[in-house]
């Protein structure tokens, strides 16, 4: 073998080649790790063309921002429009049951007292070995 000095076509040749493994060493590792590619194998590859009037995911213009933002506050506007203002009282204080929109239940207080006696009525029976607990899981 005789030791020759490449030309520059070989070098040139031999970069491009070294620019290609390393890109898609870089896209193998991307499918494997499940993270995007680096953009250095981006750069190896040829630029892509869009098609015209398209643009990429997720871009919105400022007017087209700005578009929505005034069709939601003209939407508030006509829906608070009908209503009188309401004063807002703090969270802490708000019950849970009207925060929900739901009238909340109560006990009367023979109710309360008649499973009240019940449930004495069950613990002692439980302490005197006539029966299971209260709580015991029933089958």
């Amino acid at each position: 073998m005789s030791q020759s000095t490449p030309t520059l076509a070989q070098l040139q040749r031999g970069l491009q080649l070294s620019e290609q493994i390393a890109a898609l060493e870089a896209e193998l590792t991307s499918i494997f790790s499940g993270s995007p590619a680096p953009t250095a194998a981006k750069t190896a590859k040829a630029p892509v063309e869009k098609a015209p009037g398209k643009r990429g995911k997720g871009k919105m213009s400022a007017e087209g921002r700005a578009r929505i933002v005034a069709a939601q506050k003209a939407r508030w506007a006509k829906i608070k429009a009908g209503k009188p203002p309401v004063a807002k009282a703090p969270a802490a204080k708000a019950p849970a049951a009207k925060v929900a929109g739901k009238k909340k239940r109560t006990m009367s207080p023979e109710v309360k007292a008649k499973l009240a006696a019940a449930m004495k009525a069950r613990w002692a029976a439980a302490k005197a070995g006539k029966g299971p607990a209260p709580t015991a899981k029933q089958k």
